[in-house]
């Protein structure tokens, strides 16, 4: 009975035409987990690499280490500014597998050296596939996906990418260096010979005239026949949002900030953005060893910084997971807005914490461990993925991927930014305040999405716009069955 479950739910999945949408999804989000792969890479490898008898030719300085870290974030700011125009001109498929290409090229060059300059350029080339991961990609996820688990194949993006970490952290605690090195640079290579099978979005297709290849697409997407009714009318749809598209001036920054409600639908997806990236996230996880060992001090939880990590990537994996499974119930407003709150209050927590047993006041081990673990769940389940789906839905085909460019240049630039300045502020300020500032931060974004966010759960970018200026919109779609279930993905 219990073996019949997994075959009854995949064949409930192709019946619903749901299957391949996940198929696709899956293989889409792969350079995610290999990109989570190497941002998660460092945390086991530098002891490895800083030990005299590890496999690089000379101990590997703190100064290489930094600049290994912050230096993945300098070409995804400089890519992100141009991706999305390629992705316009030549597809999200070519962009995708182009992503794969230099994930491959930057995990090889380290199979040849692990000298300074290598492992150097080894990231800096390995970041500009962070522009495809992070623009393109969330992108492709919706222009595939079915309105009702939208939302879903949405948030696999952070899941893949807590995937990558987790896996790292265990790999590189039960792996040699050169067996993990090799694995990490197989995943890509798989990748690009298994994705050129896979189709280019119908949305692109229709945008390039090529209206047959855009059908055979879209029939094997939603798992169904090219002369189906509904199958028909949403290629329709697209071409009539196509013709539309074409009769109005070329998306440009100026037209979008000349146009009242896409600039304000512009704002809000950079203030949800910029507010994600620069909540203190990543401080939490730099932090993370640091809570470990002042809470081993208390109580019984002496782990080897490996095992750490591994406990950091089982929870942010869990999060990412939850965030899949409910964010269709939720919708995105409100899950942005509790787990962006959540967040806020671990982080004071913390801030707190440090603060006062600064003073030599006593206060339980447990308390910061608690908080820490409660953040990093609350921001993987929500605070993390919901801005990227909500970006993606809040435009048309036109400017999804010139505003996607913008926004990340933007986070690159605070992610960049922030592992830079830790140090500095960690000393002119100490941790306890490092953490309350960024708690006013998240409980900032928090406030912006339950009073300024518009609910894009199951809404066509015509919907969201006149919610925003205030007009109801009447959706003859969903008024009349017959025309077929689906919003436009364009």
């Amino acid at each position: 009975m219990f073996d019949a479950l997994p075959l009854r739910w995949v064949s409930r999945m192709r019946d619903q035409g749901y299957f391949n949408q996940f198929l696709m999804a899956v293989m889409v989000t792969m350079p995610v987990i290999n990109f989570g792969m190497l941002m998660g890479w460092l945390s086991p490898m530098t002891p490895i690499l800083q030990s005299p008898d590890g496999p690089a030719p000379e101990p590997i300085s703190d100064e290489v280490i930094s600049w290994m870290g912050a230096g993945g974030f300098l070409p995804l700011i400089l890519c992100s500014i141009f991706t999305g125009t390629i992705a316009d001109r030549w597809g999200r498929k070519f962009v995708t597998m182009l992503t794969g290409f230099i994930l491959l090229v930057g995990w090889s060059i380290m199979l040849f050296s692990l000298r300074p300059w290598a492992l150097i350029t080894s990231r800096l080339v390995a970041g500009m596939a962070g522009a495809g991961c992070y623009v393109v990609l969330p992108m492709y996820l919706k222009e595939v996906a079915s309105d009702n688990i939208r939302g879903a194949l949405c948030s696999l993006f952070i899941l893949s990418q807590n995937m990558g970490y987790l896996a790292v952290y265990v790999a590189g605690d039960l792996l040699s260096f050169k067996v993990l090195l090799w694995i990490c640079t197989a995943i890509p290579a798989i990748f690009l010979v298994g994705f050129i099978f896979m189709p280019e979005t119908p949305v692109f297709l229709v945008k390039q005239g090529k209206i047959e290849q855009a059908r055979v697409a879209l029939s094997w997407l939603r798992n169904t026949t090219l002369n189906d009714k509904n199958l028909e009318e949403a290629i329709q749809q697209l071409q009539r949002e196509e013709e539309h598209a074409k009769s109005i001036e070329k998306a440009t920054l100026k037209s979008l900030v000349q146009d009242k409600t896409m600039f304000k639908a512009f704002r809000i997806a950079l203030f949800v953005m910029a507010l994600q990236e620069t909540c203190g996230y990543l401080v939490v996880l730099i932090f993370a060893g640091s809570i470990f060992a002042q809470a081993s001090k208390s109580i019984n939880l002496n782990l080897s910084p490996n095992k750490q990590t591994i406990v950091v990537g089982v929870i942010q994996l869990l999060g990412s997971i939850v965030a899949s499974c409910i964010v269709e119930k939720t919708g995105r407003k409100w899950l942005l807005a509790v787990t962006s709150l959540v967040t806020g209050l671990s982080m004071l927590t913390l801030g707190l914490w440090f603060y006062i047993t600064s003073m030599s006041i006593w206060m339980p081990g447990w308390l910061p461990v608690l908080a820490m673990c409660l953040c990093i769940f609350a921001d993987a389940a929500g605070f993390q993925p919901v801005p990227y789906v909500i970006t993606s839905e809040l435009f048309n085909f036109q400017y999804r991927g010139m505003v996607s460019s913008t926004v990340i240049v933007v986070c690159g630039l605070s992610d960049f930014i922030q592992i830079k300045a830790f140090d500095p502020l960690l000393k002119l300020l100490g941790i306890h305040w490092i953490f309350i500032i960024f708690s006013f931060i998240c409980f900032l974004a928090s406030f912006y999405a339950a009073t300024c966010v518009p609910e894009t759960k199951n809404k066509s970018v015509e919907e969201i716009y006149a919610f925003l200026e205030g007009k109801e919109f009447k959706n003859k779609e969903k008024d009349n069955p017959e025309l077929g279930k689906e919003t436009s993905q364009l």
